[in-house]
C-alpha cells in the first residue's frame, strides 16, 4: 500500500483547482486531477505538480452530469490500486461555474445550469465517492466570500454557494461518525481566468477592490491553493462543519 495521501481536485485544470493540486503535490500528497475538457489546461497542472516532485493521474469529470458518476467513481477506484491504494484520503469540490446578471436578466436556462452544477453536482459526487473515502478522511467545498457580503448580479451564484455551505455543515454531521471532517472554504477576490478573468486582469477592478480588503490587495490562486491543502492536513484535524474564509478581510 503506497503511504502517501491521495487527493482528488476537481476542475483542477486552471484557476484555483490547479494552485490546490500543486499545493497538494508541494506536501507530498498524490492528486487525481479533473477536467471537463481542457486537455492542454491539465497536462499544465500535471507539469507544475510534477516540478515539485509529486504524482499526479487524470481524469476527465463533467460534474453537471450526474450519470457519469457511478463510471467515474470504478475509474477512480482502478487509479487508486494502480497506486496500491484502496481509499481516497481527500476531495476537494473545487469544479464549478459561474453565470451573472441582474434580476431581470437572469433567464431559466441559466439559474438551473447554475444550480445544476454548483449544488446538484457537488452533492451527489459527494455521494458517488463516500464509499471511496478513508476513514478520516476530508471534504472539501469551495465556496465563495459573496455569501458573506454582496454585489450586483451575483444573487444565482451566491445562492448556489451558499447551498454548498449548508450541504457542507450537514454532511459534516452525518459523515463524522467515520471521522470523516467536512467544510467549506470561500475565497474572496482572486486574479484567477474565472468570469473571464476579470479579476486577474482588469487593472481598475482590481484597484478598486483592493481599496476594500483589510490586506489592501486582491488575492492570488496559490494562497487560496495554500489555504485549502492547509486545511485538508493533519494540522486541522479537529475542525469540521466550519466555513473557513479566505478573502484578505475583503468587505468587512
Amino acid at each position: 500500500m503506497t503511504t502517501s495521501r491521495i487527493a482528488l481536485v476537481t476542475g483542477a485544470n486552471r484557476g484555483l483547482g490547479r494552485s490546490t493540486a500543486v499545493a497538494l503535490a508541494r506536501r507530498g500528497v498524490y492528486v487525481v486531477v479533473t477536467h471537463r475538457g481542457d486537455g492542454a489546461g491539465v497536462e499544465e497542472t500535471v507539469k507544475q505538480v510534477e516540478a515539485v516532485g509529486g504524482r499526479a493521474a487524470v481524469l476527465r469529470l463533467d460534474i453537471s452530469d450526474v450519470s457519469s458518476f457511478a463510471p467515474f467513481a470504478a475509474q477512480l477506484r482502478r487509479q487508486l490500486e494502480h497506486w496500491n491504494a484502496s481509499r481516497l484520503d481527500v476531495l476537494v469540490n473545487n469544479a464549478g461555474v459561474g453565470i451573472f446578471g441582474p434580476l431581470e436578466g437572469v433567464a431559466t436556462e441559466d439559474f438551473d445550469t447554475v444550480m445544476d452544477t454548483n449544488v446538484r453536482g457537488t452533492f451527489f459526487l459527494i455521494q458517488a465517492l463516500v464509499p471511496l473515502l478513508a476513514q478520516g478522511g476530508r471534504v472539501l467545498n469551495v465556496s465563495t466570500s459573496l455569501t458573506r457580503h454582496t454585489s450586483p448580479a451575483t444573487s444565482v451564484y451566491s445562492a448556489s454557494k451558499a447551498a454548498v455551505e449548508a450541504l457542507s455543515r450537514t454532511l459534516a454531521a452525518e459523515l463524522g461518525p467515520r471521522g470523516i471532517r467536512v467544510n467549506s472554504i470561500a475565497p474572496g477576490p482572486t486574479a484567477t481566468d474565472f468570469n473571464g478573468g476579470a479579476m486577474r486582469d482588469d487593472a481598475e477592478m482590481r484597484q478598486g477592490l483592493a481599496g476594500r480588503t483589510a490586506l489592501g490587495r486582491v488575492g492570488e490562486p496559490e494562497e487560496i491553493g495554500d489555504a485549502i491543502a492547509t486545511l485538508a492536513s493533519e494540522g486541522l484535524r479537529w475542525v469540521t462543519a466550519e466555513r473557513i474564509e479566505v478573502s484578505g478581510g475583503a468587505l468587512l
